[in-house]
């Protein structure tokens, strides 16, 4: 008796078709972690061989970094720590205060989608709160972007709405989420911090509608230990250098990784405040982050 053959089903076309996209293993929570902290020693590391003319040992940390997986491990693992089962979105908290004002604004549901503009820099996802939120026109920049609705683009390499542009390609929001502690020395991150003033409009539509919100302003959110176990910065001398640059606090909060400021923008002071890198914090166990400001490099207050 002859033996039945069974009849195998076909396949379903994507399992006979070469996946387009190669799924990264997701990371736990202490090891995308270590990833970031590696990355951004490293890149420390780099900047100050290549300022010291080391290039022995700067191509022996860049061998490091390409060992370890390169920027796009570092950023595969800065999106799964923004991910929404790890809580990462740091835009939730901007939201939060937005909706509060929201609340208190009868005339929230006539509001024109996306009148408001937003530039994110270091921009990582697409989908993040702010961007669902509909309350923004978001513009999002990164170094090294991994998708199509984020432009390459240095921010220190952006040019500066001119005055008579500034309304239409100016932002009455800048985002710098994990960014300033990415960079890599004490006096670019105070350059960066004085050159977002020159993207924010402060005319046109609505003042006070605009104040009401807390805009003008600068979203900033850095890891926690930079405030509060720092040798060289602390909460009080970050207020000091917000306002000597122009800005007022308006919202903070201190969570147990990250502290979130909003930073309404006002106006530059004409006085020529410098912050050097000064020791504030002793201890053994402090970390060096810092944030020098040159009072010889100064933003304007309009545009030109």
């Amino acid at each position: 008796m002859a033996v039945k053959k069974k009849r195998r089903k076909p396949l379903l076309l994507s399992h006979t078709r070469p996946p387009s996209v190669t799924r990264t293993p997701s990371l736990s929570s202490q090891a995308t972690r270590s990833l970031i902290r590696k990355h951004h020693t490293l890149q420390k590391q780099l900047k100050r061989a290549s300022i010291n003319g080391d290039s022995t040992l700067a191509d022996n940390i860049q061998a490091q970094l390409q060992a370890s997986g390169g920027l796009q491990k570092y950023q595969e693992a800065s999106i799964q720590g923004q991910s929404l089962d790890r809580g990462g979105d740091s835009s939730k908290v901007l939201m939060e205060w937005i909706n509060e004002a929201l609340q208190h604004d009868p005339s929230c549901d006539m509001m024109e989608p996306g009148r408001f503009r937003m530039l994110e820099v270091g921009a990582l996802k697409v989908d993040n709160a702010c961007s669902r939120s509909g309350f923004f026109d978001v513009t999002r920049i990164d170094l090294h972007s991994q998708h199509p609705d984020i432009q390459t683009q240095d921010f220190m390499q952006m040019p500066v709405p001119s005055l008579e542009t500034l309304e239409t390609d100016g932002f009455d929001i800048v985002s710098l989420s994990l960014v300033i502690n990415y960079v890599g020395d004490a006096i670019s991150r105070g350059n960066m911090l004085k050159r977002i003033s020159s993207f924010l409009r402060n005319e046109g539509q609505s003042s006070w509608e605009k104040a009401k919100y807390g805009f003008p302003a600068l979203f900033l959110v850095l890891p926690v230990s930079c405030v509060t176990n720092s040798r060289y910065l602390d909460e009080e001398r970050l207020e000091s250098i917000m306002v000597s640059l122009g800005y007022v606090k308006t919202r903070r909060k201190l969570g147990r990784k990250l502290v979130y400021h909003l930073w309404q923008y006002k106006a530059m002071s004409d006085l020529k405040v410098g912050f050097k890198k000064q020791e504030i914090r002793p201890g053994g166990n402090r970390n060096n982050f810092a944030i020098i400001v040159h009072d010889e490099l100064r933003y304007p207050v309009s545009n030109k």
